[in-house]
């Protein structure tokens, strides 16, 4: 992750690599795994609006990312729908 970034960008960098970390530590084993994973391929790639989008996600709970990613209907008018469409199918959920 570190070798795509640009000189000044030490604050993104740093925010990606919490937002891993966070991604990677959730407390349930199946979030840690679905989230981590998907942080650690997709990070680098998010812009800085992006990233402010999976933080917040970060923010939520476990028993609703949960049920966002296991039935994906009672997220779809939640600003996260995009992020947990692409969370899914990064994880082949459907």
């Amino acid at each position: 992750m570190a070798d795509q970034e640009a000189p000044g960008d030490d604050g993104l960098l740093l925010r990606r690599k919490r937002a891993l970390y966070r991604a990677q530590h959730r407390g349930t084993k199946e979030m840690d795994w679905m989230l981590g994973r998907y942080a650690g391929q997709r990070l680098a790639e998010m812009s800085g609006d992006d990233l402010d989008i999976f933080e917040a996600f970060l923010e939520v709970g476990d028993p609703e990312i949960n049920a966002w990613l296991f039935d994906p209907g009672q997220c779809d008018q939640s600003a996260f729908a995009t992020l947990v469409a692409d969370i899914r199918s990064f994880n082949s959920l459907g």
